[in-house]
């Protein structure tokens, strides 16, 4: 019994679905946008330990940041102010998703959050 001929693989010029896709692993899915809301909730209640940067794929910041303790809290209220302004990014560089629906709620608590956070570390003095 004769074996089988191969079939050939299929070319752009034979299949015409083979000029239009890449094969499956070509290409690499894009990646979501980092959320605005979890990088503001993870700098406001752990920013001294960096969460925030390490969530937006900041890894060297985020150690730095963390080593020194959120830069005494100095960093950590910078980094506050950046979210809310809207300024910060991720890592690649893209803004984070769902800014303008949560942008109301952050300015409005992020305030109240340090002043309480204050008041509750001068009666702890």
């Amino acid at each position: 019994m004769p074996s089988p001929t191969p079939m050939p693989s299929p070319t752009p010029e034979t299949c015409p679905a083979a000029k239009q896709q890449p094969y499956p692993g070509d290409q690499h899915p894009p990646q979501p946008q980092k959320s605005f809301l979890a990088a503001w909730l993870l700098s406001l209640l752990l920013g001294i330990l960096a969460a925030d940067r390490f969530y937006l794929g900041k890894v060297g910041t985020g150690i730095l940041k963390l080593i020194t303790l959120g830069g005494l809290g100095i960093w950590v209220l910078v980094d506050l102010i950046i979210l809310v302004a809207g300024r910060q990014t991720d890592s690649r560089g893209l803004p984070l998703e769902e800014y303008e629906r949560y942008r109301k709620v952050a300015l409005i608590v992020t305030p109240v959050w340090i002043v309480l956070y204050l008041i509750a570390n001068a009666f702890n003095v």
